[in-house]
């Protein structure tokens, strides 16, 4: 390690410190690194505090009257054993300050209005032939000294700036630099190499801050070489992508090219294949490996609810639509003709080896329908898959022949068609409404017990809702007919039946109550009619 030390200032300016530059196998001096930076800033924010001393401090020397806390940012700067031991901080002389301890104290400026400076010295010592002073935000100024045949050879802004000046010209401002930290890094990858090897241990938002540096100074090899980086490392998280991604659409806007970061999140085919979602659900579905099944059907139902809400996603739906549709209808196959095994197996066969397999298959195919009708219904457009299911009358006549473990989850298919109607979150007609309560509500009250105490997703009092606003959506004689019958049935079962007493009581205030109020309603009008007509 090495040091530079900065030039005296005048009195007033911040304090005159050492800063520290490494020294690369390439003669490169380094720039400080954000560390760096930090430690200068905090050791600068004692600077007007009042001395406690009487005389005012010489600055060559007096450590000793220095006290304790003022001490502490002397160990802040990073330097190797035996390379910086005679280093000291100086404080400036405040002569507005009488010498007798005063007991009040003096109120503390804000570090804003405190002017901070720093010189940084690029390549062999002393060979610098011109300064870049950089100019930030609340007053902090760094002093770059740099040789104008490397900035003029690796920069268009600086080859713009000092090409037409004067062989003389010692010195080039630039005000208002945001990112002072991030110029001094990039104007010192102009002396480096192998830019590479500086980058690699940068992390993502460090070499976006370069990039964004070495796109106003033109520095072309720099740029390449951030987008080669952001190319090979992986971004971790939604943000970070949204900013590399933000930076990299930035400078393609100008013409640069950056076609090989942005192959990460684009294709070259503008849309992508029809067939590349229905292949996903068709793996999925054909998984036979349970744990993995799951998680991935939960994992695809959160991906699709995210592209609903893209207000553009028209076209892609509709294609999406017809794959789910396409896929019912084979699990709904498949699913009739499982029915039809289980029902064919021999009777005097009990055992529980030759009817698990088909067992099996028919609750893997009813799950995988639930998750298609969960599909559909959160894009809304689920209308036809209530067609379908209530179009299934030989499947609901084989229910009734097998054994209630296996046939309770198909309905569950049921019960979410039931509970989807009644949020309206599908809207079918109300002959498929009609069919659907004729063709599977009673298969579904004769399962009732079991899947209130046999599934752990069933919840009774969501799904009794549903049945009955269902039931209450139907011409009131249609009404009548299904809870008479549901009434039959509740008197003999109890709870092992669903309790439909919220929509029994609104059929009767609507069947006994509601037309005699109606009639007491229209008295009144009559009579007062009659008295202005009696009137006139």
């Amino acid at each position: 390690m090495a040091e530079i030390r900065l030039p005296k200032v005048e009195q007033g300016q911040t304090k005159i410190r050492n800063v520290p530059i490494a020294v690369t196998p390439e003669g490169f001096w380094c720039c400080p690194s954000p560390v760096g930076f930090q430690k200068t800033l905090k050791s600068q924010k004692p600077l007007n505090k009042p001395k406690p001393s009487s005389p005012p401090p010489q600055v060559t020397a007096h450590k000793n009257q220095i006290p304790v806390t003022e001490k502490k940012p002397m160990t802040t700067p990073i330097k190797p054993a035996g390379t910086y031991g005679d280093q000291r901080t100086f404080t400036p002389v405040n002569h507005g300050i009488s010498a007798p301890v005063v007991p009040e104290r003096v109120p503390r400026p804000k570090v804003e209005h405190v002017p901070r400076n720093v010189a940084i010295e690029y390549g062999e010592p002393g060979t610098s032939d011109m300064k870049v002073i950089l100019l930030g935000k609340q007053g902090f100024c760094v002093k770059l000294s740099v040789h104008k045949k490397v900035l003029m050879e690796h920069s268009c802004f600086f080859t713009d700036k000092l090409s037409g000046q004067e062989p003389g010209l010692s010195c080039l401002e630039i005000d208002d630099c945001e990112d002072v930290e991030s110029y001094v890094e990039t104007v010192g990858l102009m002396y480096c190499k192998e830019m590479k090897q500086r980058l690699i241990k940068q992390s993502v938002s460090r070499v976006l801050r370069i990039l964004k540096v070495a796109e106003l100074l033109g520095f072309n090899s720099c740029i390449q070489s951030c987008l080669e980086y952001l190319e090979a490392v992986p971004w971790v998280g939604e943000e970070e992508e949204d900013k590399v991604v933000s930076s990299v659409l930035r400078l393609q806007g100008e013409g640069i090219g950056v076609t090989p970061v942005l192959k990460r999140i684009s294709s070259n085919v503008t849309n992508p294949p029809n067939d590349t979602i229905s292949h996903i659900m068709e793996l999925v579905l054909k998984s036979n490996e349970e744990r993995g099944r799951r998680e991935m059907k939960s994992v695809v139902l959160k991906l699709l609810r995210e592209n609903n809400s893209l207000p553009s996603y028209g076209g892609p739906a509709d294609v999406c639509n017809e794959t789910v549709y396409t896929l019912s209808r084979s699990c709904l196959d498949s699913l009739l003709s499982l029915f039809k095994q289980a029902v064919e197996l021999e009777p005097s066969d009990k055992s529980m080896d030759s009817r698990e397999p088909v067992v099996k298959q028919i609750a893997l195919e009813a799950d995988n329908l639930s998750w298609l009708l969960e599909i559909l219904a959160d894009r809304q457009s689920a209308d036809e898959f209530a067609l379908m299911w209530a179009s299934q009358q030989e499947l609901a006549t084989l229910h009734s022949k097998l054994p209630i473990v296996s046939r309770h989850h198909v309905s569950c298919i049921t019960a979410r068609l039931f509970v989807g109607i009644g949020k309206g979150e599908l809207l079918p007609a109300k002959d498929t409404r009609q069919l659907l309560l004729q063709t599977w509500l009673q298969p579904l009250i004769n399962d009732y017990n079991w899947l209130q105490h046999g599934c752990r997703s069933f919840d009774r009092k969501v799904v009794e809702e549903g049945i009955g606003r269902t039931i209450l959506t139907l011409p009131l004689e249609d009404q009548q007919s299904i809870l008479l019958t549901w009434l039959g049935s509740f008197l003999k079962a109890g709870d092992n039946c669903p309790n439909l007493q919220r929509a029994f009581e609104v059929w009767w205030r609507r069947t006994f109550i509601r037309p005699y109020s109606d009639a007491q309603g229209n008295v009144p009008q009559s009579d007062s009619s009659m008295a202005s007509k009696q009137q006139d």
